[in-house]
């Protein structure tokens, strides 16, 4: 399954954004990491969701908690809490909530983030510290996340236990979450950037 997923992923690199490499090379204003705090923010909360449709509340509790880092960056940052606005980040927290409805899709979709997630979260973790000046509590979620490989090793034995046809949905639900997530990444880079 591993060998199907990858090239997905690949595909919807998010190190390969121009609004992380941004990030990374410290050219981002601290403006972009405000309207994306918000805006990305309401892709975080549903994350629980996902986790309780495949009936681990244990992990479901403890993306509620990373919710919370989060809205600690959120306010580290200069933002302010507040439901998405942009079209692209509205069709992420849609997508999400269609694709966390149901096991096969959500742990295709799961798996495009949680997959991800490490490698970015090192990556905004680097860039926070080698060229922002902001407060220390911008760093805990990106902390945490940045060693979390075990969501994505979770999410993807369970993928390997689907029969046939539901490890294509979850194929798909990979493909339209990670080209979901450059979107909103997209959407705020021209929201925040132009």
């Amino acid at each position: 399954m591993k060998t199907k997923l990858d090239p997905i992923l690949e595909k919807w690199n998010l190190l390969k954004h121009p609004f992380y490499q941004a990030w990374s090379a410290g050219t981002l204003p601290v403006e972009a990491l405000q309207v994306y705090a918000r805006e990305y923010g309401n892709f975080i909360s549903t994350l629980p969701r996902a986790w309780e449709t495949l009936g681990d509340s244990e992990t479901a509790q403890e993306e509620r908690e990373h919710a919370e880092m989060w809205t600690d960056f959120t306010a580290a940052v200069g933002g302010f809490t507040a439901d998405a606005s942009l079209p692209q980040t509205l069709n992420l927290v849609r997508a999400s909530d269609a694709l966390f409805a149901d096991r096969a899709s959500a742990l295709g979709a799961l798996y495009a983030f949680e997959a991800q997630q490490p490698a970015t979260a090192q990556s905004k973790l680097d860039g926070l510290k080698t060229h922002y000046k902001l407060p220390q509590e911008v760093e805990p979620y990106f902390e945490v996340h940045s060693a979390n490989w075990h969501e994505s090793e979770k999410i993807l034995r369970l993928l390997e236990t689907l029969p046939a046809d539901e490890q294509a949905r979850a194929l798909a639900a990979c493909e339209q979450m990670a080209s979901s997530l450059w979107d909103a990444l997209t959407g705020i880079h021209e929201a925040a950037c132009a």
